[in-house]
């Protein structure tokens, strides 16, 4: 199921782009890497489809525990999450296509001619009030981060994470700690805004994006007056530069996937789950089974459909953990001895972000705390 955090389907950037070396700060046997990743892909996609060839198996058991034991023995020191917004969707903000709580479901009072317009690059050029209006309901600030963003965060404490992948546009990641070199937000971030004239391009902070929005007014570049977007991938439009050289760099060497809270079915970052090494785990948290082989064995070639293989004879590195992102980090953290450590951490975060709030709004109700959602830490049983 697609979610609200995600961002609507953007073209896949054709041309070649260059490393920017300083945001991945990877050193010189990268190269090799990145030269080797699509040789090493397109193998994958003719034996896996075709059925060809040897795979080495990691895991003791197809289980949750097993991936636990894997990462506990050492050998797992690259992690790759890939996540949408249903890590997010326990902090209060809607996905997109649930029947009567979606966001595509709610968007009536806007008179939009289709629910997806409001994502619509040139609809938006000529129609952006219902857009900033969505945006005044969802805006970063207003929600906490949950205890799956926190988990992602320990990863990265303890030293196994090596990036993680968002679909979100909500910028919790962030919030929750993850720098910049630790995140590619493939759909865009409204964590930064642009003036949309090409000749322009003037950028603009969070901070004043937000103050715009809250006063009810479209915001305009105060340099040539066009209007001025979030950094946020609307339908038709590219996806971020980055987000290509990272993938070359990054699936590579990952020793483990971890995919959470998406549907796998907007491309081309459903695609990446292919882009591991063969022996590579996967494992999926998530409220259904996503990601699976296609039927299609052209689809397959093609790298769509995700190929992940949960329950077929030949299944031997896929994993389907069905549950909430929330439960499904917590029994993890609980498997790996982390959970007491990973509750602490939430219930710090979340006291510092309410203080904050309180600072900030003095005798305002509401704010991130009345946003606070079934995100906090469950007592122990």
């Amino acid at each position: 199921m697609s979610n609200a955090a995600d961002l609507p389907k953007a073209k896949e950037e054709e041309e070649e782009v260059t490393p920017d070396l300083q945001d991945l700060s990877d050193d010189s046997s990268d190269d090799e890497a990145a030269a080797g990743a699509e040789m090493d892909f397109l193998r994958n996609l003719f034996s896996s489809t075709l059925g060809l060839g040897s795979a080495e198996k990691v895991l003791d058991a197809l289980t949750l525990e097993g991936v636990a034991q894997y990462i506990k023995s050492g050998k797992c020191k690259n992690i790759i999450c890939m996540v949408g917004a249903g890590i997010s969707t326990s902090a209060g903000i809607p996905d997109f296509r649930s029947p009567e709580t979606g966001l595509y479901a709610n968007l009536q009072k806007y008179n939009l001619p289709y629910p997806e317009a409001i994502f619509q690059i040139d609809y938006f050029k000529k129609h952006p009030e219902p857009f900033f209006a969505l945006a005044k309901e969802l805006y970063p600030g207003q929600f906490k981060p949950t205890i799956c963003h926190y988990f992602i965060k320990l990863l990265k404490k303890k030293g196994l994470l090596r990036r993680c992948y968002t679909q979100n546009i909500d910028t919790l990641e962030r919030v929750a700690g993850l720098e910049k070199e630790d995140l590619i937000e493939a759909h865009g971030t409204f964590y930064s805004s642009h003036c949309v004239s090409f000749c322009c391009r003037k950028e603009y902070s969070l901070d004043w994006m937000k103050e715009k929005i809250f006063s009810d007014a479209i915001p305009k570049c105060e340099k040539c007056n066009s209007l001025v977007k979030p950094d946020i991938v609307f339908f038709g439009e590219n996806l971020p530069a980055r987000f290509f050289t990272s993938v070359k760099m990054d699936f590579p060497r990952c020793d483990l996937l971890i995919v959470m809270g998406t549907s796998l079915q907007v491309q081309p970052f459903a695609g990446l789950v292919g882009r591991v090494s063969k022996s590579c785990p996967r494992l999926l948290i998530n409220m259904e089974k996503a990601g699976e082989v296609s039927a299609d064995p052209m689809l397959g070639m093609l790298g769509f459909g995700g190929g992940m293989d949960f329950d077929s004879d030949k299944a031997y590195r896929d994993v389907a953990h069905i549950s909430s992102c929330d439960d499904g980090c917590l029994a993890l953290a609980d498997l790996l001895g982390w959970k007491a450590e990973l509750e602490a951490l939430v219930k710090q975060e979340h006291a510092q972000i309410d203080s904050k709030d309180k600072k900030e709004q003095p005798g305002e109700a509401g704010g991130a705390a009345a946003k606070a959602s079934s995100s906090s830490v469950k007592p122990e049983e």
